[in-house]
């Protein structure tokens, strides 16, 4: 099958997720996935029946994002997954212009796996903490709130970093986005893949769009394949990758 754009790292395909992901045969470490989520009335906004049972066929790992509302309309369509948690992104700002419900702020990102879950990578970033407690040594209470069980006392050097939380802002890219839906790479999808990733592995976004999850795939250190139904957003996805890849001047 040939490629729409392609370097070292990143393959972008133009086609139908549904009928290039089987023609490609390939086994990833982790799907990062941005289906439509199918809750309007626009051309492009409708579900693609099927495509988490494929997934299943390409990789034993997924973050998936969504609405609660997309997850439980879509809910048999997971049944080949379990579900290992969820983060929420919030935005900046929200979208939508319904004046009978709370201003929507955020996004729902929902980590799959299928088998074993100690054969599954998962590495939680660390990230500075939020005041400057690096290199202070610190003595853990033995006491803990009893739902998390109990958890003897231990010392230890507090390094300054502290596990990712689950709530990760990140502004949203309606002024400078590609396409409409548009993910961050800083702050979002950076962390996603490499909680789900290991370096050097592969990545394979089956709703590519402007390519976010190719370019953070490929600054983080992994490789990328993306597929993309829509011409018009391989083209500006494979200028975006092109444009990173061009030497200084």
């Amino acid at each position: 099958m040939d490629s729409y754009y392609a370097d070292d790292d990143v393959t972008l395909y133009c086609g139908d997720m549904r009928e290039v992901l089987p023609a490609l045969g390939m086994q990833a470490d982790l799907i990062v996935a941005d289906p439509p989520y199918s809750e309007t009335r626009l051309a492009w906004d409708r579900w693609p029946d099927g495509w988490p049972t494929l997934a299943a066929t390409a990789t034993n790992s997924m973050w998936c994002f969504g609405s609660m509302r997309m997850f439980l309309d879509q809910s048999t369509e997971f049944a080949a997954w379990r579900l290992s948690q969820d983060v929420v992104w919030e935005k900046h700002n929200g979208s939508g212009f319904a004046r009978d419900r709370f201003r929507r702020v955020h996004e729902i990102a929902t980590h799959w796996y299928r088998g074993d879950w100690a054969s599954v990578h998962h590495n939680v970033p660390r990230v500075p903490a939020t005041y400057d407690g690096k290199g202070r040594t610190i003595s853990q209470r033995a006491a803990h709130p009893p739902h998390t069980g109990d958890i003897g006392g231990a010392t230890y050097t507090d390094d300054g970093l502290r596990l990712s939380r689950s709530v990760l802002y990140a502004r949203s890219m309606h002024r400078t986005a590609i396409h409409p839906t548009e993910k961050p790479v800083r702050g979002l999808l950076e962390h996603l893949i490499t909680y789900a990733c290991p370096p050097g592995g592969l990545v394979i976004d089956p709703f590519a769009g402007s390519g976010s999850t190719l370019d953070a795939a490929r600054q983080s250190g992994r490789r990328a394949i993306g597929i993309e139904a829509d011409e018009r957003y391989c083209e500006a996805a494979a200028r975006r990758l092109s444009a990173a890849t061009l030497p200084a001047a």
